[in-house]
C-alpha cells in the first residue's frame, strides 16, 4: 500500500497510507490528538506515580516519546510495552518533525533510541523510563494483570474492524491490573458496547481537534 508522509494542521507530520485513506496520526493535528487522548484523559488522569502502560499500536513512537517527555517533567517512573507487528521505516522516521515541533532539541536521541533499540527486549532509556518493543501481531498479546493504562492506537475500525472487538478488548481487560485505565481516539457505538461486553465501564469525554467525542474505560 502506498504511503507518504503529510502535514497536519498543527504542523506535525504523520504517515498516510492512501489505499485506505486513513493516517496514523489525525489530519487535525497528530501531536495535538496525542496529547489529548493519550495523556490528558489517559496518562494524567492516574494518580500513582509508578505506571506500567501498553502501547496497542507503537507506530511512529510519537505516544512513547511524549509519555517520557511529560513522565520525566512529572517524576513518574515508567515501564512501556508497545505492540507493532508492521514497524515504520528508518526512511518515514527521518522525516517526521516530532522534535522540532515540540521545541525540545533534546528529544532527538531519546527518538532515536526508542527506535533502534531491539525488539523483544527490555531497554532502558532513562532512570524513569524502560521500554519494551513487541513485533508481534496484536492477538499474540498475553499478559494478565500487568499494566495500569493501554493507549489503544489502532487503525480505526473502518479499515480494520478486527482490531475493535470483543475478542481482543478481553485480552486487553484481562491484561490491566484493577482499576486500569483503557483510552482511544474511537467514540464509535460499536466499540463502546464491545468495550463494556468484556467488562469496562466505558465513558465519553470531548474528544480531540476533528471529533466530538473519544472513549475512555475502566476495569473494575
Amino acid at each position: 500500500m502506498k504511503r507518504k508522509i503529510i502535514n497536519t494542521s498543527d504542523g506535525s507530520t504523520t504517515i498516510q497510507l492512501e489505499g485506505w485513506n486513513e493516517q496514523y496520526h489525525s489530519k487535525h493535528g497528530a501531536i495535538q490528538e496525542a496529547y489529548h487522548v493519550f495523556l490528558k484523559q489517559g496518562l494524567f488522569a492516574l494518580e500513582q506515580t509508578n505506571i506500567s502502560i501498553l502501547e496497542m499500536g507503537f507506530g511512529t513512537g510519537l505516544n512513547a516519546l511524549i509519555t517520557y517527555w511529560e513522565a520525566a517533567k512529572r517524576g513518574l517512573l515508567i515501564d512501556y510495552t508497545g505492540f507493532e507487528a508492521f514497524p515504520v521505516s528508518q526512511k518515514e522516521l527521518v522525516q517526521l518533525n516530532y522534535v522540532l515541533e515540540l521545541g525540545e532539541p533534546q528529544l532527538e536521541s531519546i527518538f532515536h533510541r526508542i527506535h533502534i533499540c531491539p525488539w523483544e527486549e527490555e531497554y532502558v532509556v532513562s532512570s524513569s523510563f524502560t521500554i519494551q518493543k513487541r513485533k508481534r501481531d496484536f492477538f499474540e498479546m498475553e499478559d494478565v494483570d500487568r499494566f495500569h493504562l493501554i493507549y489503544f492506537d489502532a487503525f480505526g475500525p473502518r479499515v480494520q474492524p478486527e482490531l475493535w472487538t470483543v475478542g481482543l478488548f478481553r485480552k486487553m481487560y484481562k491484561a490491566l491490573k484493577r482499576k486500569g485505565v483503557l483510552v482511544t481516539y474511537s467514540a464509535k457505538g460499536s466499540v463502546r458496547r464491545n468495550l463494556q461486553e468484556v467488562g469496562f465501564t466505558v465513558e465519553r469525554l470531548p474528544g480531540p481537534p476533528g471529533k466530538r467525542e473519544m472513549l475512555r474505560a475502566l476495569k473494575g
